[in-house]
């Protein structure tokens, strides 16, 4: 399984360990020994970091697992929650484009023909599903992080960081989607279906009687194909943007910033992250869209259907919404680990081995 794991990170072309030692400035004492020695480095060791900082718990333990659940149950459930309304006209303008020709007339048609109160429909819905789905996309990529980090030692884990950041997140979306999968269904029933009922505790019957267990999962696989690549870039361009503000535009180490320093830095990479994370999943999110409207229709018929321009309606409010969403999510996350002093390791440096071994220390 090593040796796989391995071969998979060696694959990325984003992030070869030539071109991560040029970035860091370390390519190049071993061919030409006799250079001159580049600029020191400021280092940021988690260990003199936790000398200053008492810690709730250990990294990597039960508990810092559990509180990293409840960080992404809260981030998640109450953030997409409160974008109920904006989703909610997403979503029909993906699924009849000829009424809702945009964002402002969706809103104006869906005001008109429901009121404010149809603004919120879907709410309790999004709330439990989105709640359970942050329990296990932040929760579990903390544990497939640290998993896959062990797998691959400490060398391979900082040379192959954006590798590893990816396969976590993508394993941890994977079970996140089964989680949100029935609720989701029966949100985007409830708001793009008009007349079909307006509540949870009647949609989640109906549907059972309709269809059978069929009609709450029959859209895990185009979640899947929308939340995976979602997740993927949201933890990996999250991850980088944060190491390079704090490499190329914050003026100091994150050791000495103040905690609304760090969370501003987490909010200003959470809505870029966010940004790239809706034009990635944002073709998925239209067919699941339709999807969940039409009963006998599949995801291949209805992506046919659509054909490209279609796939793309909606864009401009998705990246509305994930972006702060994204911004969000990560903000609270963050948030919840300074509220419970759990450990928040220091922008990666190379281990001192790997300096040593490629000859750039005595």
């Amino acid at each position: 399984m090593y040796s796989s794991v391995v071969h998979l990170a060696r694959a990325n072309p984003f992030n070869a360990p030539h071109l991560q030692l040029v970035h860091d400035g370390l390519a190049g004492p071993r061919s030409d020994p006799a250079g001159p020695p580049g600029p020191p480095r400021r280092s940021r060791n988690l260990a003199a970091a936790a000398v200053e900082e008492q810690y709730s718990c250990a990294y990597g333990s039960g508990r810092f697992f559990i509180l990293c659940g409840l960080g992404g149950i809260i981030s998640c459930g109450t953030t997409h929650t409160a974008l109920v309304p904006l989703d909610l006209v997403k979503c029909r303008m993906q699924v009849d484009p000829q009424k809702y020709k945009g964002i402002f007339n969706g809103f104006s048609v869906t005001l008109k023909e429901d009121g404010f109160r149809g603004l919120a429909k879907g709410w309790a819905p999004t709330f439990i599903g989105y709640s359970l789905q942050g329990l296990c996309k932040f929760g579990f990529y903390e544990v497939f992080k640290v998993l896959y980090s062990n797998m691959l030692g400490e060398e391979n884990a900082y040379l192959w960081r954006t590798s590893l950041c990816l396969a976590a997140s993508a394993s941890a979306e994977f079970f996140a989607d089964i989680a949100l999968a029935p609720t989701e269904a029966a949100k985007l029933r409830i708001q793009t279906q008009p007349g079909y009922v307006n509540a949870l505790r009647d949609a989640a019957p109906k549907m059972y009687k309709e269809e059978g267990l069929k009609a709450f999962y029959k859209g895990v696989a185009p979640l899947w194909m929308r939340q995976i690549p979602y997740t993927m870039m949201k933890f990996a361009c999250f991850e980088r943007t944060v190491e390079a503000l704090y490499k190329f535009v914050v003026p100091k180490p994150r050791s000495e910033c103040s905690k609304p320093e760090q969370l501003v830095v987490t909010f200003v990479a959470g809505y870029i992250a966010g940004v790239f994370c809706a034009i990635v999943s944002h073709p998925a999110d239209s067919v699941v869209s339709v999807l969940n409207k039409e009963k006998g229709s599949s995801a291949s018929q209805v992506l046919k259907r659509l054909g490209f321009r279609g796939v793309w309606k909606g864009l401009f409010a998705r990246i509305i919404m994930i972006g702060i969403l994204t911004a969000l999510q990560w903000f609270i996350y963050d948030s919840v680990k300074v509220y419970f002093r759990l450990p928040r390791p220091p922008t990666p440096e190379m281990p001192e081995s790997l300096k040593k071994n490629l000859g750039y220390t005595q």
